[in-house]
């Protein structure tokens, strides 16, 4: 789907989603919001500048995430640097693409695709029963 008036933002993309996750904790600049994708991916994410740059707009205009009025300080505050923070509804879309990847996660289980033990070691950092 994509953004309409009424707010339908699902499913976001797969970049949006990650974004999303990204701002989850607190505010970040652009490269700080890459490198928190390549971490999160163990490299296998790592969004070039532009498509960074063209989906923040784009999730800026659909209300979903907003410039942090607030900044960090310290060492690797820069003025010229944006902050970029989660709204209300960026969360509430974030929550439910979560609810989504879940229910699809139980389908691959039923289907036995992958094990019961996959995802809560995915979801919680435990061990694989298989």
């Amino acid at each position: 789907m994509t953004s309409t008036k009424s707010g339908a933002h699902l499913p976001p993309t797969h970049l949006s989603y990650h974004i999303l996750l990204a701002l989850a904790d607190r505010p970040r600049h652009g490269y700080g919001i890459i490198k928190e994708i390549e971490a999160r991916t163990e490299g296998a994410m790592s969004p070039s500048t532009g498509a960074l740059y063209l989906a923040l707009q784009r999730m800026e205009e659909g209300a979903l995430i907003e410039e942090a009025p607030e900044r960090p300080g310290g060492a690797e505050d820069d003025p010229r640097r944006k902050y970029y923070r989660l709204t209300a509804r960026g969360r509430q879309v974030a929550a439910a693409e979560t609810r989504r990847l879940v229910a699809l996660l139980g389908v691959a289980v039923e289907k036995r695709l992958i094990g019961g033990g996959d995802v809560r070691a995915a979801t919680m950092g435990g061990g694989a029963d298989g």
